[in-house]
């Protein structure tokens, strides 16, 4: 097929022939994929040999070409956006001729002796790592340059944020306010255009008026009421405590409270709450402890602390298995 059969537009590095046809579609897919192929290589073909005609120039890396304007209109999936209205800093620096020049991102820390970023975290002149402050003559005495600085340089944040948000209130009002940004008061969408807002029904407004009541440290009990506001509905259980003061019934009630207590030390498993053997091994333990504290005299004296300290000695009660026969150890006729 000869070249002026083609239409090619290297702007866009597209070529391709008004004039091919399919023909009906094969039973086999494969045959449709094959055609397609050899179709597509003659289009590329042509590209490559449109772009060996166009004037070059060498470079280390092969020839270079400068491509033409494209000439075929390609349709795009959003709207234009609108352009952003200049800032109050750009028609300050455009009325006083202030160029933008790019700065270097790394500089270097004589403090430190080592290079870092000109702005952000562990930038360069970073008030944390300067040790001293050189005073100045105007400084007030009983300041903390520190305080100050760090006072300043909030300051100057805060402004940078009022200067944002102003600039992006002026683009809202020409409809060029940046698709990123979601404005949750109006539901923005990603196209920039804004729509109604969302009617806001009566039990969510009592229930936001109700977290904002209860906000507090006292859960409004000291808050003034609105005309015609009612209490915040309380749907969880309130926590049941005695009263520091003792009043009328306050007796009964401490009553019952300490019977279930001891209602349940005493109940059938109460083995499971008290166990008795620790009980008994820490009285054992103390005793020896008492013994061995005040001891002193002779062997005599010992023994005889030996043999009332393991009778004083408490035992769990257990009940044997076996009964003990009394018979006598010794067996046989007498002589």
């Amino acid at each position: 097929m000869a070249e002026s059969e083609y239409e090619i537009d290297l702007g866009n590095l597209l070529a391709f022939d008004r004039h091919h046809q399919f023909v009906s579609p094969s039973s086999s897919r494969e045959d449709v994929a094959k055609k397609a192929i050899e179709q597509g290589t003659k289009l590329v073909q042509t590209i490559a040999d449109a772009l060996f005609a166009l004037p070059s120039r060498e470079d280390r890396d092969g020839p270079i070409v400068e491509l033409p304007a494209p000439s075929t209109k390609l349709p795009r999936e959003k709207p234009i956006p609108r352009p952003t209205p200049p800032t109050t800093w750009e028609k300050f620096a455009q009325k006083k001729g202030i160029q933008h020049k790019n700065k270097e991102k790394l500089v270097f820390d004589d403090v430190t002796e080592s290079w870092k970023r000109r702005y952000g975290y562990d930038r360069v002149n970073d008030d944390n790592d300067l040790p001293i402050i050189e005073a100045k003559a105007t400084d007030e005495v009983g300041k903390d340059p520190f305080a100050e600085r760090r006072k300043e340089k909030k300051g100057k944040v805060d402004k940078q944020e009022k200067n944002r948000l102003h600039n992006l209130k002026q683009a809202n009002k020409v409809g060029a306010l940046p698709s990123h940004i979601q404005l949750a008061a109006t539901s923005l969408p990603i196209t920039g255009t804004q729509s109604m807002p969302k009617k806001i029904s009566k039990d969510e407004l009592q229930h936001v008026a109700g977290m904002a009541s209860t906000a507090t440290a006292s859960g409004g009990k000291f808050d003034k009421k609105l005309p015609g506001e009612k209490a915040p509905k309380h749907e969880k259980k309130y926590r049941k405590f005695l009263p520091a003061v003792e009043g009328s019934g306050m007796g009964a009630l401490e009553k019952q409270q300490n019977e279930n207590v001891l209602n349940k030390l005493m109940s059938k498993h109460s083995h499971e709450i008290l166990n008795v053997q620790k009980a008994v091994d820490m009285y054992n333990v103390k005793s020896d402890k008492k013994r061995k504290g005040g001891g002193g005299g002779g062997g005599q004296q010992k023994k005889q602390w030996g043999q009332s300290s393991n009778s004083s000695k408490l035992k769990p009660n257990a009940k044997p298995f076996k009964k003990t026969s009394h018979k006598s150890p010794y067996k046989g006729k007498s002589k």
